[in-house]
């Protein structure tokens, strides 16, 4: 596929309606990296990090940080691909995969949708804002098709929940938009939200847990994923590129003790502080622990009976793109 193509194909969100579709586009985006760049870019400050340049035909744009250590070539996701796809069945037949398996959920993931990511890049600057929006909706999407693939029950939606006085009589409903509403038999299970990164967003997830359990009297466990926490700086050396990290570790700190805590926070790109800092690394792990062990989990704890709310599907079929 041309540049072009692959573009027009990355802003059709039709395009991409079952976990087949997503892995289709990486393999198509991976042969056209192979050859059909300007450029490889390396980060100046975190070398595992580049980023790649487009030819004319994509304005010379250059693309959003990769990480190399994460991110499959053509030739390796093949394999990949059809190693991940093997351990959803294993999941669904409620088999526990080979540990030696966890990185390849977590780069099989992180390469798809950092391809789409990257394909977006090419858009001209004036797209920038609509691009990150298809962006984020594809992973989304991307993530709770990875649930349902499991057998488990998975929707984007808006919910209508009843607030009570102390005498349980109702005096209105809240309305709440969540990413992932997990339920199981009659109970929903788990609220989550899905983002590509916690930038600007991560008081969002912590209050969104605090406000609905002070409301409703539960304690519904409310989860978070993020793709990474990097973006592109430009050094002060000509025409050189860096990344700076996007987590705020301060914000999550405070709100993890002072407020309360999420039921997990997962990552594809994990920052080293996540993992050296002691607090940060009992609150916040890599994807494949999501899907190995902590949706099982999860879902095996009391829920909220599904009779209390009502829940309006965000999506319905195909959306469209942009435009």
């Amino acid at each position: 596929m041309t540049l072009a193509e692959l573009v027009a194909h990355a802003t059709n969100k039709g395009l991409f309606l079952s976990i087949s579709d997503y892995i289709a586009f990486c393999s198509r985006n991976l042969e056209f990296t192979e050859t059909g760049l300007q450029a490889r870019i390396v980060s100046q400050n975190e070398s595992h990090y580049h980023f790649f340049q487009y030819q004319q035909d994509g304005s010379y744009n250059i693309t959003r940080p990769l990480n190399a250590s994460l991110m499959y070539d053509a030739q390796t996701f093949t394999d990949a691909a059809g190693k991940f796809t093997l351990l959803l069945e294993q999941l669904k037949d409620g088999e526990q995969p080979s540990e030696a398996l966890r990185q390849t959920v977590i780069r099989t993931i992180y390469t798809i949708q950092q391809s789409i990511g990257a394909a977006l890049d090419a858009l001209p600057a004036g797209m920038s804002n609509q691009a990150r929006k298809v962006n984020g909706d594809l992973f989304e999407r991307f993530i709770r098709l990875l649930i349902v693939s499991l057998d488990v029950d998975c929707v984007s939606g808006t919910m209508q929940v009843p607030v009570k006085d102390s005498n349980g009589t109702e005096l209105f409903k809240a309305s709440y938009q969540h990413d992932l509403l997990v339920s199981k038999d009659t109970e929903l299970k788990v609220i989550g939200s899905v983002k590509t990164s916690s930038k600007d967003r991560i008081d969002k997830v912590f209050m969104d847990k605090f406000l609905y359990n002070r409301l409703t009297d539960t304690a519904l466990p409310h989860i978070a994923i993020f793709l990474n926490d990097v973006q592109r700086k430009k050094t002060k050396r000509e025409n050189k590129y860096g990344i700076n990290a996007t987590f705020l570790p301060g914000h999550f700190k405070a709100y993890t003790i002072k407020l309360n805590p999420l039921d997990g926070v997962y990552y594809c790109d994990i920052r080293p502080n996540m993992i050296e800092d002691a607090l940060l690394a009992q609150h916040i792990k890599t994807i494949d622990h999501f899907f190995y062990s902590d949706l099982w989990e999860l879902l095996n704890r009391q829920g909220q009976n599904l009779k209390e709310v009502v829940i309006e599907k965000k999506e319905n079929g195909v959306e469209e793109g942009m435009g």
